[in-house]
């Protein structure tokens, strides 16, 4: 999967995150994906997971093999 494409479906899934997609291997095939949304407020970090994995589409494991996930929700505003 080009990494253009990885970052597409994340940003389609995801479309007012922060996101910064970057290619561990120059292979296509193993990336690090850092994915920062309020959807993930108050979730644990599986059920963050999930909905990463869920927006792939099953595309793990065949089109794209490796993706170290890191997600948050943005920090609260300080009043």
């Amino acid at each position: 999967m080009a990494q253009a494409h990885l970052e597409a479906v994340l940003r389609e899934a995801f479309p007012r995150a922060e996101i910064v997609v970057e290619d561990l291997a120059g292979d296509g095939d193993h990336y690090r994906a850092r994915i920062v949304d309020e959807a993930f407020a108050g979730l644990p970090r599986v059920r963050q997971h999930q909905l990463v994995y869920r927006a792939l589409e099953g595309r793990m494991g065949g089109e794209l093999h490796a993706l170290a996930l890191e997600t948050a929700a943005p920090p609260k505003e300080a009043n």
